[in-house]
């Protein structure tokens, strides 16, 4: 079966929302490529972008969070336009407030971590680096109450 990996676009600060990302989750980092590191005659970088993350993966359990940072010459990310919301499915409560309280820490919380009206321990929040994730835990899905 397919699975879905969340891709991010940062201005100019993908490895340090990475580093956090990854003080959270653990792990290790599977790939970082810098722009510099693909620098040609034919794709030549300019200096003040040559540090920029060009790829960057964080495997977490089976699916892989991915990100670059958007070179200036195509315009800046607009932070707070609605972009789409990761979704990270926990295998407990106790999981999912690790998650929800570490992940939303610096950043706004738009629903409180707590039990939803369809049956999940539910919280959504913006980051400090202003990516939309929800935590959710659905005891149905992992065989607890």
């Amino acid at each position: 079966m397919p699975t879905i990996n969340p891709y991010i676009n940062f201005n100019g600060n993908a490895e340090e929302a990475f580093g956090f990302y990854r003080s959270v989750f653990g792990g290790e980092f599977a790939k970082i490529v810098r722009f510099k590191d693909l620098s040609s005659p034919e794709f030549q970088v300019p200096e003040n972008e040559a540090n920029k993350i060009m790829h960057i993966a964080l495997p977490i359990g089976k699916n892989v969070l991915i990100a670059n940072d958007v070179p200036e010459r195509m315009g800046r990310v607009n932070e707070n336009e609605n972009r789409s919301k990761i979704s990270v499915s926990a295998e407990s409560r106790e999981e999912a407030d690790k998650l929800f309280n570490g992940l939303s820490a610096g950043g706004k919380i738009e629903v409180p971590i707590a039990d939803s009206p369809w049956g999940s321990y539910f919280g959504m929040f913006r980051d400090k680096y202003g990516i939309e994730w929800t935590v959710d835990f659905d005891p149905k899905y992992n065989g607890q109450k």
